[in-house]
């Protein structure tokens, strides 16, 4: 991943599909903020093809720090939509409390890095395998530490096992990028994130089949819905034919 603006726009094109695939199959209207996630990353990879193109020169200076702007306030902003997206679906009481807590760390490390992306300056560079992304920010090794737990941790904690799978994957790699690289680690770690996220459209596939085998028809995106009635003073709500 992210050898080349081709490799990306490729990612990005593809886990597009799958997200807009998971998003079909959504059974509850709970689970769109969490169905959104692997779009938002795929949207992620497709802004680097613009930063790509930009430090290649094939782009206007202007339109390229544009997009590295787009590129770093997703990227510091995930751990704004990550906690709520799995915290509204979790079933046990206390493992919810504990998604809510990490997500209260998370937002106050996002907005820390947000704010340190806005004041500026930023910048990218070609780091030979992937883009090295600049930017300031206070103590980022502490805030990449509270990011990493906010982030996964709520993940990790979840009680839904394809989930967990997710978390796992990317504290791996975590760990491995931590080790080698630094300059790198934005955007070969967001990169693996977005491959990864394909775990939260099988989720979402399972979830839909299940509730499909219970007898739930699910979210319906294709057709209108009617009242009818049903009983005295009463309506029942049934798909238009």
């Amino acid at each position: 991943m992210c050898v080349s603006a081709e490799v990306d726009a490729v990612a990005g094109l593809v886990i597009g599909a799958i997200a807009v695939d998971g998003l079909r199959h959504v059974p509850r209207r709970a689970d769109l903020i969490l169905a959104s996630l692997p779009l938002v990353l795929a949207v992620h990879q497709l802004i680097e093809v613009v930063v790509w193109w930009g430090v290649e020169g094939d782009v206007a200076s202007s339109v390229a720090h544009v997009a590295v702007y787009a590129y770093l306030l997703v990227a510091f902003g995930l751990p704004l939509l990550v906690p709520p997206a799995v915290a509204v679906l979790e079933p046990d009481g206390w493992r919810r409390r504990l998604m809510e807590r990490l997500g209260v760390a998370g937002a106050f490390v996002a907005l820390v890095l947000l704010a340190g992306v806005v004041t500026g300056p930023v910048g990218a560079v070609d780091g030979g395998y992937h883009i090295t992304y600049h930017a300031r920010l206070f103590d980022g090794g502490a805030l990449t530490v509270v990011y990493v737990m906010a982030t996964l941790g709520c993940l990790l904690a979840s009680s839904h096992r394809k989930i967990v799978a997710f978390g796992a994957l990317n504290l791996g790699a975590v760990a491995a990028l931590a080790w080698l690289t630094v300059s790198g680690f934005v955007s070969l770690w967001c990169a693996w994130a977005a491959v990864t996220s394909v775990v939260i459209a099988v989720h979402l596939r399972t979830v839909d089949r299940q509730a499909r085998g219970r007898g739930a028809r699910g979210l319906d995106w294709r057709r209108p819905r009617k009242a009818v009635p049903f009983g005295p003073g009463r309506s029942r709500i049934l798909p238009t034919r």
